[in-house]
């Protein structure tokens, strides 16, 4: 049996919602596990197409702040049905204080194995030096976060836009970026860390060397018209999972948000 996961920053969950567009990919895709990032939005604002779907149990991190951040997962409910000691977190441990709402963690028990998921929103960090280094101490702490889990012998997969272009074959203008946020050498840094620590980014690990591939696209430039992108969503996963990758692909025809979708299907 296959297991079909989908991330993707909907930018505003109710606007894609509103578009029909989260509709359309969840039709199109019926992803077992959904990990959305940027929801904006609390439960109580939600349709109830996003709190009681028929097919998924939904589960939510709203950031205190109205409107602003937060992540999500969604399980398909006959997967569901079939999990054991489920356990839905939204804390990792020794986080900056600002509850942003930035990640959604599933755990639980499947195939004699636990399991944990987890949907995050990484920092932008471009509003103030403060918020810049909360986010290199965010990257730090989901990296150790990471560690623990595959340490207690768990299944680790992390989902969501991490908020960083890793190489120069990740954004379509290095040169002009070099330096910047979301492409600056101590962002960068970490992903270099995280790949020597064993984890791998999926997609580039199975497409080693393919360019003008990105998932973020500047919507005042009208960058996605012209490709004008950047790579900077991902699943990681430690590496002795890549041999249960069946694929994994960005879904760039899909719209609705400044992000696009990225499907892994995983061999059960």
């Amino acid at each position: 049996m296959a297991m079909k996961l989908v991330t993707w920053n909907v930018n505003g969950i109710r606007a894609v919602e509103r578009k029909g567009e989260l509709t359309a990919l969840v039709d199109a895709e019926k992803p077992d596990f959904f990990l959305v990032q940027e929801i904006k939005g609390n439960v109580e604002q939600f349709s109830k197409y996003l709190t009681d779907h028929p097919g998924y149990a939904q589960f939510y991190h709203s950031a205190e702040k109205k409107g602003y951040a937060g992540s999500g997962l969604w399980v398909a409910r006959a997967l569901y049905e079939s999990l054991e000691t489920v356990e839905f977190h939204t804390d990792v441990p020794h986080m900056p204080a600002a509850d942003e709402g930035r990640v959604s963690w599933l755990s639980f028990a499947l195939d004699g194995k636990v399991h944990d998921l987890l949907s995050v929103y990484f920092p932008n960090g471009g509003k103030s030096e403060q918020a810049w280094r909360e986010k290199l101490v965010f990257y730090d702490r989901i990296h150790d976060h990471m560690n623990r889990l595959r340490d207690a012998g768990h299944v680790v997969i992390v989902g969501g836009d991490m908020n960083v272009a890793h190489t120069e074959i990740d954004i379509a203008r290095p040169k002009e970026n070099d330096g910047k946020i979301g492409f600056h050498p101590d962002e960068r840094a970490w992903m270099d860390r995280v790949t020597a620590d064993g984890w791998v980014d999926v997609w580039r690990a199975l497409h080693p060397g393919v360019t003008d591939v990105y998932s973020y696209w500047d919507l005042v430039t009208r960058a996605r018209e012209r490709n004008v992108g950047w790579r900077i969503d991902y699943f990681l996963a430690d590496r002795s999972l890549l041999g249960h990758v069946a694929e994994v692909e960005y879904l760039d025809r899909q719209m609705g948000s400044d992000h696009c979708p990225l499907r892994m299907t995983l061999k059960r």
